[in-house]
Formats: C-alpha cells, sequence, structure tokens
C-alpha cells in the first residue's frame, strides 16, 4: 500500500517575516477594537457627565429681591362635584383677560403650552383662541405696546408644525421666542448623551408620519421630534407680566388643561422689574436680544418697598414680603420652610406630582417633630380622559403614609378627566406664615435646575388677607365645603403591582420619567 501523500506544511514554508506578519494582524484588530470602544465609551461619558453638570445660562436659577406690598392677591381654579354635577369656577382665566385690557405699554407671556389642539369630540373650551384674540385685540389697540411671548418648543412637537396660536401672534407684531431647551442640563442624561452625539444633527422638521401625543387633531409628527421630546425638558413656567400687573400661576394657556384645578398669585410694584429680569435671561439664553422695557413710563422705575431682611414685623395684617422665586432656588425656600417647621405647625401642600426625594425627607422630618403635615395630591389616574399608572404620587403617598406611621396626612382630588394641577405650600407659623406657589411640581425635574420654574414667594402675618385666602382655600379642599373636592386616602390602593413598582424604582434610580 501507498502511503498518503504527505501534506506541505505551509506555514513551515512560509518566510519568518511573513509568518510574523499574519500573526500580528488579528491582535492588532483587536486594540484598534479595544481603542474605539474605550473612546465611545469616554466620549459618552464625557458628553453625559458635561451635560449634567455644565453652568446655567446667566440669570437662570434666580431669587429676587424681597419687596414690602399690599398689592398680592391669590388666584384659583377648581373644578369639583356639587349636586352630582361637575363644576367649574374660574379666578385665573378672568385675571389673564383683565391684565391683558389693561396693558397700554407692554406684555409678556412666558407659558410653557399655548396650543389649540384637542381630541376630537373632546368639547373642552377654546381657551388659546380667547387668549390669543385679547392679546391680539389690544396689540392693534395699542399699535406700539410691545408683545413678547416666551414659550417652549412642545408647541410644536419639537419642529415637526407651526405652532397655529403662535403664527397670529407673530403676524400681528408679537416678538416670539421658542426657548432653547439644549442650553439646560440633561435630567435624563444615558439617552440625552445618545440623542447629543447621534441625533441632534438631523433636526426635527419634515413630513411628519408619527401620530400625534397630544391631540388626535394635531398634525402628525416626526420620529425624530419624538426622538428630541424623550430628553424630557421644558420651560415650564407659566407667567404674565404687563406695565400694570403680574400673575404667576400653574395654569397653561392649552384647551385641553382648560378644565384643571390650578392655583396663581397677581401682584404689582417694583418687583415687576424682577420678573421682567427673569424673563430676559431666557430671551438671552435662546438667543434673543437684550429688551429695554420702558419702567419710568410704567412708573416703575423706583425700588421703593425693599425689604432688608426677612424677619421684618409688618406694621399692618394687610401687608405681604414677597420675592420671585425661579429653578433650583425654589427647592432652596421650599427645603429650608420645611425644615424649620415645629411641633404643632401646620404644613398644607396641594400638588400635582410629589417625587423630590429631599422634600420627601424633610416632610418626615417635619412629621417626627410633631408638625402637622397635610398633603392634597392629584392621584396620577387619568390625563384628558386617558388612565394613567397613578406614578409617582401614589407610591410617594404610600412611603410617607408607612414612614410617618400615619402622622403625614394625605387625601386625594377627585378628578373627572381634568387633573388637581396645583403647585402650592403653605407653611402655618405661630405668628407668621410662608406661602409658594407657581409653575413647580416637587419633583426633581422641576426642582434641580433641569425645567424652568417661576413661583413666588410670600410671607406674612397669619392673620393677613393673603394668608387668610390659601388658608381657606386648603381648608375649602380638605373639608368638602360646598363641594365634594377631596376623597381620603384609603379610596386610592396605596400598592402597585410588582411591574410597576419595578418601573417606578428604575425610573427613580435612572432619571427616565415623565414627572
Amino acid at each position: 500500500m501507498h502511503s498518503p501523500a504527505a501534506q506541505p506544511n505551509v506555514a513551515a514554508e512560509m518566510p519568518p517575516q511573513k509568518q510574523q506578519v499574519q500573526t500580528k494582524r488579528p491582535a492588532i484588530r483587536i486594540r484598534i477594537r479595544w481603542i474605539a470602544a474605550i473612546f465611545c465609551l469616554a466620549l459618552f461619558a464625557s458628553v453625559v457627565l458635561y451635560h449634567t453638570n455644565k453652568p446655567l445660562p446667566e440669570g437662570l436659577s434666580f431669587e429676587s429681591k424681597a419687596y414690602y406690598t399690599g398689592s398680592v392677591s391669590f388666584l384659583q381654579n377648581l373644578s369639583f362635584e356639587r349636586g352630582g354635577e361637575r363644576v367649574y369656577e374660574d379666578q385665573i382665566y378672568a385675571a389673564w383677560a383683565e391684565a391683558i385690557a389693561r396693558a397700554e405699554h407692554w406684555i409678556v407671556l412666558d407659558t410653557f403650552m399655548l396650543d389649540g389642539y384637542q381630541d376630537r369630540d373632546a368639547g373642552f373650551p377654546p381657551l388659546t383662541k380667547e387668549i390669543t384674540d385679547k392679546l391680539i385685540k389690544q396689540k392693534e389697540r395699542y399699535p406700539e405696546l410691545r408683545l413678547i411671548v416666551i414659550t417652549d418648543e412642545i408647541n410644536t412637537m419639537y419642529g415637526s408644525y407651526p405652532a397655529p396660536a403662535v403664527e397670529r401672534l407673530k403676524a400681528a407684531g408679537a416678538e416670539v421666542f421658542f426657548t432653547d431647551l439644549d442650553k439646560l442640563r440633561d435630567s435624563n442624561p444615558l439617552y440625552s448623551g445618545f440623542w447629543r452625539i447621534f441625533a441632534q444633527w438631523f433636526g426635527q422638521s419634515g413630513r411628519g408620519w408619527v401620530p400625534n401625543a397630544l391631540a388626535d387633531t394635531a398634525p402628525d409628527s416626526t420620529l425624530r421630534s419624538y426622538m428630541k421630546l424623550l430628553n424630557v425638558k421644558a420651560n415650564h413656567r407659566k407667567v404674565m407680566l404687563t406695565d400694570k400687573t403680574a400673575i404667576v400661576s400653574s395654569a397653561n394657556i392649552h384647551d385641553a388643561s382648560a378644565y384643571h384645578s390650578n392655583i396663581g398669585f397677581q401682584f404689582e410694584g417694583p418687583i415687576l422689574k424682577d420678573v421682567w429680569k427673569a424673563e430676559q435671561a431666557v430671551i438671552r439664553m435662546s438667543g434673543g436680544p437684550e429688551i429695554d422695557l420702558d419702567f419710568t413710563k410704567a412708573g416703575l422705575a423706583s425700588n421703593k418697598g425693599i425689604v432688608a431682611t426677612a424677619d421684618y414685623k409688618f406694621a399692618r395684617p394687610d401687608r405681604a414680603q414677597i420675592r420671585l422665586l425661579t429653578e433650583g432656588k425654589i427647592a432652596d425656600r421650599v427645603i429650608r420652610s420645611i425644615d424649620e417647621a415645629k411641633a404643632g405647625e401646620r404644613i398644607w401642600i396641594g400638588m400635582f406630582y410629589l417625587a423630590d426625594r429631599d422634600i420627601v425627607k424633610a416632610l418626615l422630618g417635619a412629621a417626627e417633630r410633631k408638625a402637622d403635615v397635610r398633603l392634597i395630591l392629584d392621584p396620577n389616574k387619568n390625563a384628558f380622559g386617558q388612565q394613567k399608572t397613578g406614578l409617582p404620587n401614589i407610591p410617594v403617598a404610600a412611603e410617607l403614609t408607612e414612614r410617618s406611621d400615619g402622622a403625614v396626612k394625605i387625601r386625594w382630588y377627585k378628578t373627572g378627566e381634568e387633573q388637581y394641577h396645583t403647585k402650592l405650600m403653605l407653611i402655618q407659623k405661630q405668628e407668621e406664615a410662608i406661602v409658594i406657589g407657581g409653575s413647580a411640581n416637587f419633583t426633581r425635574r422641576n426642582l434641580d435646575d433641569l425645567n424652568l420654574e417661576a413661583d413666588l414667594m410670600i410671607e406674612a402675618e397669619n392673620g393677613s388677607k393673603i394668608v387668610g385666602e390659601v388658608e381657606g382655600y386648603f381648608e375649602r379642599l380638605w373639608d368638602n365645603r360646598d363641594g365634594v373636592y377631596t376623597l381620603p386616602y384609603e379610596a386610592y390602593d396605596a400598592k402597585l403591582p410588582f411591574v410597576k413598582q419595578t418601573a417606578y424604582a428604575i425610573q427613580k434610580m435612572l432619571g427616565f420619567t415623565t414627572y
């Protein structure tokens, strides 16, 4: 038998230099891949870290001087049941209309939403058109009046289409500024890091093909618009400023939100210059010009009325000390005020979203010190007739109840298809009270210099008119006076299904939330 022919040893026949080259190539390719992976991770990490911690644009996170005034009033919109029927009371929209009608020199409107779209057959009132009509009419009445509108890109679904109300105001001569949200810190850093590196360069405009989540009558959106939306940050302020008055509230100019329960404060005097200072900062951040409003012509050139100390003893019970707070300065004042609450003093909070961990901790501490803590919360169960998950208020309420052994008292607002959209706190001390209210929910996104927010802080005697108005509001809702406003804590099951509990824990850890 013949033995099989021996197979040639190819490697042995190769020159030594060629063998070394072939051996090195896979190792080189592996090293290149590792270097590329490390570079990509380093780039991603640097983008995330920078845009999470970058300096705030000039003028944000602002606290005004304190002003001593008798010109501050409480506004409330309430949706509730009486005699088995839904009743709606409005003070905020009426105050907006009156403020517009009185303006002669300027109107500055900074509003998160300016949107008239609603679902078919929803039947909400045309709030956006009504306010837009009033603004245009006043501009026609006073052609030299400066009409300045600052708003959020949500009204164009982040660039998918023009906003009808905004376009009407532009045509009437309004100066319109869409807030540059990219200048704000990232609240969903892992997602926003990806978006900033790979997606932001393609823009959002174009022919939409994705159904609009805001309303079925709104134009379809581009997928790129939804990708920007997932950064979840906003100019969430609700401020109206004229040469006569200012209104800071929790209410949006949005048809589908027209029946929400909201609160607001109307005030006058030299503090209006500080309100404008906070608004000019947003315009500047968004690439707009420095605008000179003539406060002398409006009779607001003087700073008369500034109070030098928060310990000022009010000479008259109808007087109050007021400050404008924006962004993180709201959290500073809220947490400090709760931390100072003593035994027997009462803390009232009415809130759409309550989730901030520092505030939860402060409330538990106040309850442990025997302060009387009472919360009225939206159950987060519906929005415009659509079911929601109950996050974050139901698990947070359960935590507060359990950890305080029931010392934190909670009632749920009895909503219909609307929301209890209020953002309000009242702390009643032995002799005086602190009120803080406006646009800011008590959540990380609203209080940690991520969103743009605006609240008014009021300090006054317990017997003052403004404190009496706010106290009366809370007592009316808590005791269901002249209607059905709130339900006991037990009305909503505090235990979420395991899947939702897990989702809440992950959201809380990573920041992937819409609240």
